[in-house]
């Protein structure tokens, strides 16, 4: 027969989340460029784009767990699942790549920007103390991705109540961190804009971590689905990508953090007189 099935791969149906989520992206970036350069209709479509991107996330990932609960999640459905995550994980590397660009172009090389006065961090310019906030968000971090291999370990042999407690520890501490990092913004002895003091140094730092912490904000809501998951019965030993993505994207968080905490903390701000 012409409709027989004769591969393992899941052939989707018509869907319209993807052309949805596409124009809510569009809406959502396109409402913060008017906001930051002052458009009165900016955050409305900004808030409206936000919304819909929102709605879309929950309905497409329903479908996927429709999906798998369905059984069309094969052994080579399950890869490229995992292929996917990869290389989303690679994308925001790179993205990750172009702020540590940004900055190490500027300290490496202070002579080449006037603003600076020839030396980084920036003549006169108070830091934040690295071994202060900075290594406490870290020791934060180190242990939510020991909780979160706990909550993992646990899956794996079957343990529903260590994958509970694991996700809501990892959970709690991410919380934590941003919690911290916000109290470490608003103390902040330099500005994020040229307007209100800030400088070359600020930017790269506020554009960095302040994206870091995002992405924290947005690990801490995919593992808050999961534990709502885990607390219905989904995931099992063999069939658990939702829950081995969310654990992959935080630990990819953490990796990230290492290098903002090493390269811009306690190496960018050397010599330079240190706040809090």
């Amino acid at each position: 027969m012409a409709a027989t099935k004769n591969h393992d791969y899941h052939i989707l149906p018509p869907d319209p989340w993807p052309i949805i989520g596409a124009f809510s992206s569009l809406a959502l970036f396109g409402g913060l460029v008017m906001w930051m350069h002052d458009n009165p209709y900016g955050a409305f479509v900004g808030f409206a784009g936000l919304a819909m991107v929102l709605v879309t996330m929950a309905s497409w990932w329903s479908n996927t767990i429709k999906e798998a609960h369905a059984g069309d999640h094969t052994p080579v459905v399950s890869l490229h699942l995992r292929y996917g995550m990869i290389l989303f994980i690679a994308s925001e590397v790179m993205f990750f790549v172009a702020w540590f660009w940004a900055y190490f172009a500027a300290a490496l090389f202070p002579s080449g920007v006037d603003a600076v006065g020839g030396q980084w961090p920036p003549k006169g310019m108070e830091v934040l103390d690295p071994f202060g906030f900075p290594l406490l968000n870290t020791l934060i971090l180190l242990c939510s991705g020991t909780t979160v291999t706990w909550a993992h370990h646990a899956l794996i042999h079957g343990d529903r109540e260590g994958l509970k407690k694991g996700l809501l520890a990892t959970i709690a501490l991410g919380i934590v961190f941003s919690a911290v990092q916000a109290y470490e913004y608003a103390h902040a002895p330099f500005a994020f804009k040229l307007a209100n003091g800030g400088n070359i140094y600020s930017s790269t730092f506020f554009m960095a971590t302040g994206f870091h912490g995002f992405h924290v904000l947005v690990g801490t809501i995919f593992l808050i689905v999961c534990y709502l998951r885990a607390v219905k019965g989904d995931f099992t030993p063999k069939q658990h990508f939702g829950f081995e993505a969310a654990a992959w994207y935080w630990h990819f968080v953490d990796v990230v953090w290492l290098f903002l905490f090493v390269s811009i903390y306690v190496w960018g701000g050397w010599g330079a007189p240190t706040h809090g």
